[in-house]
């Protein structure tokens, strides 16, 4: 008669303990290849059309079992299966975001002081900017130059590779900085990358610079001016890795929300001949809002629906109304050392399975969709059939946590939708932690939703 979750290891046989903790190997090597949004896009056009998967045009014929991705400025996709079914009785969404938190350049980045030459930048996303000084850092992104050549840049995940960083100060000349309040202890202005420190010749003013500049000049035929055509991003250069002796969990940059993007993805590859159309979007600027044409406060993904409706036979808003989807994101899970920002009673604990965030917002519920109890009622009984071990959760106590994800715009086209994902330990810090047994019944929630 009680609820009492329980840890996914004790609801499981060897044989599925097994297949959860190889699905995590996947996941972790995704992890070391696709740190940026671009990069996540890239590897998910990449894995799909080695699955099958054509390039969509507007307005082209579909039949049930085509495979079509629309890849969107290069940070966002779409990936669809056809179904069977009448496209008019809805078709079941998907929807992760594939950016993570990170230092992006400016775009007059290039600066030299004291002989040292630095890149200055501008945090993106919800960071505490202490956790991001004192790390080796890599560079990842693109350079439009004036001739119109594209260059690709990752810089400092190789082995070989030099790495970047930003400073820090000794604790003994730290009595005042550590005064200043948490949120001030590094500034956003004293995140300046170091970038070189050997002159190009004797000159007075700029000599380390124009040396930075000589070595991109070489290599690349960068100019100076060429920055201000530049997206360039800062990330930890750090490998994915098990963490704890017995390997249960994962330690990787940018877990949220590339962790729920991977599952999603995994399920919608391996998916054939739904009688629902089954869709997947990998959404970018989540952590900033999801402005922006590649944000899913953009019509991208309406526009994409919208055609295959159409083409289909179909009304869009009725399609639309028919509609079901998991918002792809993760929570955070309930962390023993500051218990005290968390009711235990409705948070979500690691290894307990896959997340159902039934509302997220802030205080009062400001800015969630709160699903409704018939939708979640159906969605708990799909997974307990398929054996889907998952929990519930919010995002902190009530006056003090809260947070926001994709699911209020999807549901602005009057689609149930629901938060689901995996529980995180140190969120948007540049190294997070997740269960790989959470990742692995994720992965089969999605798969269970769409199949």
């Amino acid at each position: 008669m009680l609820y009492e979750p329980k840890h996914v290891a004790l609801c499981i046989d060897e044989a599925e303990r097994k297949i959860a903790l190889d699905f995590s190997e996947g996941y972790k090597e995704f992890l070391n290849v696709a740190k940026t949004e671009r990069e996540s896009a890239a590897y998910a056009v990449r894995v799909a059309e080695a699955a099958g998967y054509k390039p969509y045009t507007w307005g082209q014929a579909l039949k049930a079992g085509d495979k079509v991705y629309y890849l969107n400025r290069n940070k966002s996709v779409i990936l669809a299966v056809i179904g069977t079914d009448d496209i008019a009785e809805g078709v079941n969404i998907m929807a992760a975001h594939i950016d993570t938190c990170r230092l992006d350049l400016k775009q007059n980045p290039l600066f030299e002081k004291n002989e040292i030459a630095y890149f200055k930048t501008h945090y993106y996303g919800g960071i505490k900017k202490y956790q991001w000084v004192a790390i080796p850092l890599s560079l990842h992104g693109v350079v439009i130059l004036a001739n119109g050549e594209k260059h690709e840049i990752c810089i400092g995940e190789d082995e070989n590779d030099p790495v970047f960083y930003v400073t820090d100060l000794l604790p003994h000349l730290a009595q005042d900085q550590m005064k200043r309040a948490a949120n001030e202890i590094i500034r956003g202005e004293e995140l300046n990358i170091l970038v070189g420190s050997m002159p190009l010749d004797d000159s007075k003013e700029n000599a380390v610079k124009k040396q930075v500049m000589k070595l991109l000049n070489d290599k690349y035929g960068w100019c100076e001016k060429d920055f201000l055509s530049a997206e360039l991003e800062a990330v930890p250069a750090l490998k994915s890795k098990d963490v704890g002796l017995d390997r249960s969990m994962i330690g990787a940059y940018g877990h949220d929300d590339r962790v729920c993007s991977y599952t999603a993805l995994q399920a919608i590859l391996e998916l054939e001949n739904p009688k629902k159309t089954a869709i997947l979007v990998l959404a970018d600027k989540e952590e900033i809002g999801s402005m922006g044409n590649t944000g899913l406060e953009s019509a991208y993904m309406r526009y994409f629906i919208e055609d295959i409706s159409e083409t289909l036979g179909a009304k869009p808003r009725v399609v639309f109304s028919n509609s079901q989807c998991l918002s792809a994101d993760v929570n955070s899970a309930y962390d023993p050392t500051f218990s005290d920002v968390f009711e235990a009673a409705n948070s979500s604990f690691m290894n307990r399975g896959v997340v159902i965030t039934k509302f997220t917002g802030a205080r009062g519920k400001s800015g969630s969709s709160d699903a409704n109890a018939e939708f979640i009622a159906g969605l708990h009984s799909k997974l307990d059939k398929n054996n889907v071990i998952w929990q519930t959760g919010e995002l902190g106590r009530v006056d003090l946590g809260g947070g926001g994800t994709v699911a209020a715009y999807i549901a602005n086209l009057n689609v149930d939708v629901v938060d689901v994902g995996v529980p995180v330990l140190s969120m948007h810090a540049p190294y997070e932690v997740v269960s790989k047994m959470d990742v692995y019944m994720t992965y089969k929630a999605f798969a269970t939703f769409i199949k």
